[in-house]
């Protein structure tokens, strides 16, 4: 371990201080989360959320369906609807006038669903 000293708040560390081994075997990992922030940023937006929630509910929806869900316009839907559609969290489907939109995998399916349980706790 490396020491050194240090006079932080009560909330941190009052010497600083690191695992080598922890750190060299983390580190190169969070490599894997490059761009995962769109994900949440993209969630961060309330109405977004419900479409994708919306969208976890049903295999797919019309996006008169979402309009109606969300007690909102056409265009409205469609704009978060493309918007996610465009971060790679949903896929559409055109069927003559009408389109359907659909989460593209079991991923965001789950961190949907997982976030909308009732027993997580938001400080």
């Amino acid at each position: 371990m490396i020491e050194v000293e240090s006079t932080k708040k009560m909330d941190t560390c009052q010497t600083f201080c690191y695992d080598e081994e922890v750190v060299e075997r983390v580190q190169p990992k969070l490599e894997n989360m490059n761009g995962v922030e769109l994900i949440f940023k993209a969630l961060s937006d309330a109405t977004r959320l419900k479409v994708a929630y919306a969208l976890t509910l049903e295999e797919e929806l019309c996006v008169c369906d979402v309009a109606n869900i969300l007690n909102t316009t056409t265009a409205t839907a469609s704009h978060h609807l493309r918007y996610l559609r465009n971060m790679g969290l949903a896929k559409y489907e055109k069927r003559g006038k009408l389109v359907f939109y659909s989460l593209p995998d079991n991923h965001i399916r789950k961190l949907v669903q997982l976030a909308a349980e009732p027993n997580v706790e938001v400080r």
